[in-house]
């Protein structure tokens, strides 16, 4: 019965589509924009539309607990001379997920170039990076000559909810087919957390009145729907497939200013369908 349902709407699909093409026409007429008339050219005007998305983000977390790492050593020797919140912990890593969201736009055209601009809005899926690493050195302080030896346990992770985005569009328009770039500005809804555990184990030389040590501290930082704002740049293709209506193929490209001391970037390939009024 299922697959009975679902032949009868292909196949609905298929009359409706074989109505609406001229008796006669052929693949270079609708190339040339000729079944729509020229109207399918026109892209000026309102267009809205919705999108889905497959993205990558990297999520560099280099200096995610340089300031907990300082905060656990303040008023140090070893801080003052060797700098262990400095120190690179923790590495980069990416992870995949999927978005939707919508889109509105205007653009005005002369002749076959098209100038433009759209708000977006799109929702993340399972967009978490996350990493945990330790790094540990044995370093000498003056004027005491006290060995130390730093170790730093940290782990820090990322989470991008949500953003919008607001872009300049330009294209060149012909047939069918509108290719355009665009560059723009970004804002991100993001969750994070990070922990750094610093021991400072010191061992001073034979005879010295200072005794041995051992401190260890642990300092964490979290925070819910943290904004960060980013920059962009993107390549993208639309296709008229009726006079008023769209689809969408684009790439695009975020860096976003740091969260936590994390920096995320994204990449996202989309696809969308759209109506222009």
């Amino acid at each position: 019965m299922t697959c009975t349902i679902r032949t009868s709407r292909a196949a609905l699909a298929a009359l409706t589509l074989v109505l609406a093409v001229p008796a006669g026409a052929s693949a270079q007429d609708f190339l040339r924009g000729s079944l729509f008339n020229g109207a399918a050219t026109r892209w000026d005007g309102i267009n809205l539309g919705v999108q889905l998305g497959l993205s990558n983000m990297n999520a560099d977390f280099g200096n995610s607990t340089s300031a907990l790492v300082a905060f656990a050593l303040r008023n140090t020797e070893v801080e003052d001379q060797f700098s262990p919140s400095s120190w690179t912990t923790l590495p980069s890593t990416t992870t995949n997920g999927r978005q939707y969201g919508a889109f509105l736009g205007y653009n005005v055209q002369w002749d076959q170039l098209v100038i433009g601009f759209d708000l977006a809005y799109n929702r993340t899926s399972s967009l978490t990076a996350s990493a945990s690493d330790s790094i540990s050195r044995q370093v000498v302080t003056t004027p005491d000559n006290v060995n130390n030896a730093v170790t730093i346990t940290a782990q820090s992770s990322v989470t991008l909810i949500d953003y919008a985005t607001m872009r300049a569009r330009a294209g060149y328009s012909f047939g069918q087919f509108l290719p355009y770039a665009v560059v723009g500005a970004a804002v991100g809804r993001f969750n994070y957390s990070n922990t750094a555990t610093v021991q400072d184990v010191g061992t001073p030389p034979s005879g010295s009145p200072t005794l041995p040590f051992n401190t260890l501290d642990t300092e964490s930082d979290s925070k819910n729907n943290a904004i960060a704002a980013g920059v962009l740049a993107g390549l993208g293709l639309d296709v008229a497939v009726l006079p008023n209506v769209f689809v969408r193929a684009e790439w695009e490209y975020i860096a976003f200013a740091p969260v936590g001391g994390i920096r995320t970037t994204l990449n996202t390939g989309r696809v969308g369908i759209g109506a222009r009024f």
